[in-house]
């Protein structure tokens, strides 16, 4: 995942407007429709299933969308209840 070494990682928990407006702009590397949707719902923008390897380099920036709860529901499109999603901006630099 990261193609150079040594380097630096910066992770921070980003807010949900901040994370909208990162991923208009953003290439999914989701793997899992249903995770896809879901992430799909909570940002307002299509996020594609698009199963890659993604090699990451110096000064470039990964949005993750971290998901916490239980298993979702086979054709899941909404949080289930008690679920969340916590919101990363990973920087290598």
């Amino acid at each position: 995942m990261i193609s150079v070494f040594p380097i630096d990682i910066h992770v921070e928990e980003i807010s949900l407007e901040q994370a909208k407006t990162l991923a208009t702009d953003a290439m999914s590397a989701v793997g899992h429709a249903d995770t896809a949707n879901v992430f799909s719902n909570v940002l307002g923008v299509d996020v594609p299933a698009n199963r890659v390897n993604v090699v990451l380099k110096k000064d470039d920036k990964a949005l993750v969308g971290q998901y916490v709860g239980p298993r979702l529901p086979e054709g899941c499109s909404t949080l289930p209840e008690g679920a969340t999603i916590k919101w990363l901006l990973v920087t290598l630099g």
